[in-house]
């Protein structure tokens, strides 16, 4: 028992006196918590000692617990793992005041850490990732420069840094640095994508087909690279060779619409009145119900002088989306019919003015292709709508007077 003592007594007091000159060289603050946990351990076999009573096994296991196993666990992981402490501490207390909503708090005792420990390269990167998550772009920017000063082979970091650059309108340094990541792993996608997406933006159309091309190697089954190789080709006007990769994309997923809805727009402008109505109709068969296919079955209703199944498309068109009503009213194409399409009701109105989730830059991209391919389509003016008529009554009346010829 007086063996246990003396080699307890020892151990703990020079567990506490290597903790406490790290907390003196460090200048740190953060083991002053382990000390004191240490000193209500010794507190307790001190007290054990003075008044020569035997403590219960549950206090035994506290003062051990406090005393010894905890600041050599500490130590351990300092020397064995190459933890830091100081780092893993304020990481806790960060993460503790994250939760709790009171960020800059946290902020604030990163930079006073970095202020003694500019090399932190993992508190660098998470106060670069609350910047970026507030929309601090420019100091996230700064944060994850430091980082990569640190290691330069953070190929996460480079991409965020890449990805907060084009925010900041520098597209062409995060060009630079995606490029990079690709040459070292051709396969990531999201750097593919990314590289792709500011091309696009950057209307460099070319440069954005060649990078997806380049990803196919590494996933020839991804309906997404397909889909914005379509279309990177419609951009370049490019239309067959953008039917051909929605055509791959349509047959990865047949569930998703999108695709099938441009195989339709780029049908309507090579005129393909039957082969647009056909995948018009597909794109209604799919996972998400949207107005663009009904609207434009509507308008080759139109075009075919179905007038009566061109009311019905808009009308459903206009229910799923109010906002197709005023569209309508603008297109010449439906001026016969556009007294006969039921107005969204009020209720309606109001929920198509609720503000909906953000796009993506990918989803905002594609809106623009379509809006860009609608544009193209507007070419099916009122006159090729009567010529179209015309054209049809004449095939009805050389129908009848064969069907005359014949009864005769």
């Amino acid at each position: 028992m007086i063996f246990e003592k003396i080699l307890f007594n020892v151990i703990a007091i020079a567990l506490f006196t290597i903790i406490f000159l790290k907390l003196i060289r460090k200048n740190d603050t953060s083991y002053i918590a382990i000390l004191a946990l240490e000193f209500i351990g010794i507190t307790i076999n001190f007290i054990e000692l003075s008044i020569n009573i035997k403590v219960g096994w549950f206090w035994k296991i506290v003062m051990y617990l406090l005393s010894v196993f905890i600041p050599a666990i500490v130590l351990w992981m300092e020397s064995v793992k190459k933890v830091n402490f100081p780092e893993l501490a304020l990481l806790l207390q960060v993460k503790a005041f994250v939760k709790m909503g009171n960020v800059e708090q946290a902020k604030e005792k990163m930079n006073q850490f970095l202020q003694k420990n500019a090399n932190s390269n993992t508190i660098n990167k998470l106060l670069a990732q609350i910047y970026a998550k507030e929309g601090n772009y420019s100091a996230a920017i700064s944060a994850y420069r430091k980082v990569i000063d640190l290691n330069r082979n953070d190929i996460e970091s480079n991409y965020q840094l890449a990805n907060l650059l084009n925010k900041e309108k520098q597209g062409d340094e995060a060009i630079q640095i995606l490029q990079n990541i690709l040459r070292q792993k051709p396969e990531n996608e999201k750097t593919t994508e990314l590289l792709a997406d500011i091309f696009m933006e950057q209307e460099r159309y070319k440069e954005a087909v060649s990078v997806y091309m380049s990803a196919l190697r590494y996933h020839p089954a991804s309906y997404e690279l397909y889909y914005n190789l379509g279309i990177a080709c419609t951009m370049l006007n490019d239309f067959q060779r953008a039917k051909e990769f929605y055509e791959k994309a349509a047959n990865l997923n047949s569930l998703l619409y999108n695709a099938k809805l441009n195989l339709g727009q780029i049908a309507l402008i090579y005129g393909d009145l039957d082969e647009a109505e056909k995948f018009f109709m597909e794109a209604t068969r799919g996972e998400e119900v949207e107005a663009g296919s009904y609207y434009y079955l509507s308008q080759i209703a139109m075009l075919k002088g179905e007038e009566e199944k061109a009311k019905n498309y808009m009308n459903v068109a206009v229910e799923l989306d109010g906002k197709v009503y005023k569209q309508l009213q603008k297109d010449p194409i439906f001026e016969p019919i556009r007294d006969e399409i039921t107005p969204p009701q009020q209720e309606m109105r109001q929920e198509q003015e609720k503000p909906k989730k953000q796009l993506t830059k990918k989803e905002r991209k594609v809106s623009s292709h379509l809006a860009k391919t609608y544009i193209l389509v507007q070419s099916l003016s009122n006159e090729d709508l009567e010529e179209f008529r015309t054209r049809k009554q004449k095939q009805k009346n050389k129908e009848w007077k064969q069907k005359e010829k014949g009864q005769e």
